[in-house]
């Protein structure tokens, strides 16, 4: 062997391993960059006369954090397809770390247990929406702000947000992007991926500032006497990303209708994918919403599933007319978008109408949506995959596309579908099951229909469960066991399952 072809080689290696140090000199800039966002709690502490020194010094530890890891790694200038999976999964654990920090720091005894911050903060971040806190209205106005601006950062994503203001990012932008962004494909909207990132961001940023202000006005004239500014600023910043921490212990319940019903109106917003939504209100091509497979099928499945447990609750006559279709169509559109808000406790419904609830937790919204969950599109092309299947057995020699709007889709994108759908059923069932095991050693009174209600809300991003972690409960009474577990749930569902489990093989390790 020459010292050349040697040389050669080991070239090739370096360039093809994964650069564990660029990726995580990369998550250490993102980590400072926003721990800024300390800065927006830290003015509500002022301007409520409440301690400021948690959130400064949690922004503090983030910034010297990130700072260390950027500048003692050497900077990020070989990101790539293989990298973006590990700088993804590695930044929502930091961003998680770090907003449990506060309420470490705050010496909230509800949330003092740096299990439970964490779990609140994962939680936050990834637009869950389940919480351990019993007394919501107990806390600081400050840490309140916090978990709800959690949200809002994790609704869009924090990537996307990266991308979108960071110049270095330009380097494995799209990688990065695939990586963080819901859904089988990325639908762009510039030629540049920093230029897509910015426009999604806009648009976020505006839809969250027509409701903040709808808020107010329906408060402001006295139709909402619960609404005030902050209550309009704290859930416009989490209905948005579809996150569902709530004012209040008893979530939007005791809100006035008008209040819930365009709260309806945005959750189907932002339960649309980003991409299309932008082309329908900022270029004015309001048709492409009805001519989308995507967007029609999510439409129908909401109208479908609000008309079945608007009779299922008149028949049992829980609440009839006009009252039943709003907690009808609020709760099936808060389930299925993965917001997790509540008007009404269904843990008290007829079994039809909780089969639906249940059911809902598995569909989604749509890709390029902050929902979590398979989404609407993988369960489209499943469905048409399944229907091509069944001509091909009759017709063994017919060729038959599987189409999304009319265009093919590719098959490598299909098996990927496939590959998605079965392992976060079986991911959802091992979690069901090691809920349901702990729960049994640890002595937490846990039935089968609660474990699997659980499992499939903290995967799918959903918020409440049933039992004790029902819309107006929280996930207090589980064990630090299934603590940890639903905390990887969260995590891994909002990453869409697969970027955490390539970083489990050996072949991504491989040279």
């Amino acid at each position: 062997m020459t010292a050349g072809g040697a040389a050669g080689r080991i070239g090739r290696a370096r360039r093809n391993a994964v650069d564990v140090r660029g990726s995580l000199a990369l998550v250490g800039m993102l980590l400072k960059y926003l721990s800024l966002a300390s800065l927006v709690p830290t003015g509500f502490a002022l301007g409520y006369g409440e301690p400021v020194w948690p959130f400064l010094a949690a922004g503090a530890i983030a910034a010297g954090v990130g700072w260390s890891l950027e500048r003692g790694l050497g900077g990020a200038s070989s990101i790539g397809f293989r990298e973006g999976y590990l700088v993804v999964s590695l930044t929502w654990v930091a961003v998680a770390l770090f907003g449990a920090l506060p309420y470490l720091f705050s010496g909230e005894p509800q949330l003092d247990r740096p299990l439970d911050a964490l779990f609140e903060s994962m939680s936050g971040f990834t637009t869950t929406g389940a919480t351990v806190v019993v007394d919501i209205e107990s806390l600081d106005r400050s840490l309140l702000m916090w978990r709800q601006f959690t949200q809002w950062l994790g609704g869009m994503g924090i990537i996307v947000l990266a991308l979108a203001v960071l110049p270095r990012l330009r380097v494995g932008g799209r990688q990065l992007l695939e990586s963080e962004l819901p859904g089988p494909e990325i639908d762009q909207l510039a030629d540049r991926i920093r230029d897509t990132a910015r426009r999604l961001w806009l648009l976020y940023v505006a839809l969250t500032a027509a409701l903040v202000l709808i808020l107010l006005a329906i408060g402001g004239v006295g139709l909402d006497d619960r609404m005030g500014p902050f209550e309009a600023v704290a859930h416009g910043l989490t209905t948005m990303p579809l996150g569902g921490f709530s004012t209040e212990s008893r979530s939007l319940e005791l809100f006035a209708p008008v209040t819930q019903w365009v709260i309806v109106a945005f959750m189907v917003l932002a339960g649309l994918n980003f991409a299309l939504l932008y082309r329908a209100i900022v270029r004015r091509r309001p048709g492409a919403l009805f001519h989308d497979d995507e967007a029609r099928l999510l439409g129908g499945l909401l109208l479908f599933t609000t008309v079945i447990v608007f009779v299922d609750l008149v028949q049992a006559d829980l609440v009839g007319g006009w009252p039943a279709l709003r907690h009808a169509a609020f709760q099936t559109t808060s389930m299925m978008t993965g917001t997790g808000y509540a008007v009404s406790d269904y843990n008290t419904w007829p079994t039809l109408a909780v089969l639906a609830m249940v059911g809902v937790m598995f569909l989604g919204a749509s890709a390029g949506s902050p929902s979590g969950s398979v989404k609407i599109l993988r369960h489209l092309l499943v469905g048409r995959l399944l229907r091509r299947e069944l001509r091909q057995t009759i017709h063994p020699e017919l060729v038959v596309p599987v189409r999304l709007n009319h265009r093919p889709v590719d098959e490598r994108t299909l098996r990927a579908v496939l590959a998605f759908v079965l392992l976060y059923i079986g991911i959802f069932i091992v979690g069901a099951a090691i809920l349901a095991i702990d729960a049994r050693l640890s002595d937490v009174q846990l039935g089968v229909t609660e474990a699997i209600a659980a499992s499939a809300a903290t995967l799918g991003n959903v918020g409440p469960a049933f039992g004790f972690a029902g819309p107006m409960g929280t996930y207090e009474p589980f064990s630090d066991g299934s603590t940890l577990a639903m905390t990887f749930l969260m995590w891994i569902g909002r990453l869409e399952v697969l970027p955490v489990l390539v970083l489990l093989t050996r072949n991504y390790w491989r040279v």
